[in-house]
């Protein structure tokens, strides 16, 4: 059913959590796996903070390799990407430019005594942006 599945991470611990579930869905499909990492920009010429953004994207892949180290050594297909931009649109575009199917993604909790806030996140702007699945771990 799904061959491409992507997972968008912030390279944070709860990440883990997105990129297991992927790996136990990705081993019972044969399915590839993307981990996908964008960059935020900041408000000023990328050209002016190049050595700022190089050492960004170093740790990045640094994380990225050993968050993907479990799924190679499961003999799955791991691809990893890395973008700069804002993080929904990137994903977004990314699901369309490289025919995701699903896409496993964590959440923080919505608090209940202040959801007008908190409801709005990144991986709620997915889910309703992009036209294939989505997982939402929690």
């Amino acid at each position: 059913m799904f061959k491409h599945i992507l997972v968008p991470v912030d390279l944070t611990d709860k990440s883990a959590q997105a990129v297991e579930a992927a790996k136990t869905i990705a081993a019972t499909m044969d399915a590839s796996i993307t981990i996908l990492h964008v960059i935020e920009l900041l408000d000023a010429p990328m050209e002016e903070l190049e050595d700022f953004y190089q050492e960004l994207e170093e740790s990045a892949r640094t994380k990225m390799e050993k968050v993907s180290a479990p799924l190679r050594d499961a003999g799955l297909n791991v691809a990893l990407h890395i973008r700069y931009g804002k993080r929904v649109p990137e994903i977004a575009k990314f699901t369309e430019e490289q025919d995701v199917d699903l896409t496993v993604i964590c959440s923080r909790r919505v608090d209940p005594d202040d959801p007008a806030r908190t409801w709005m996140t990144i991986s709620h702007q997915i889910a309703m942006l992009i036209a294939t699945p989505v997982l939402i771990m929690k």
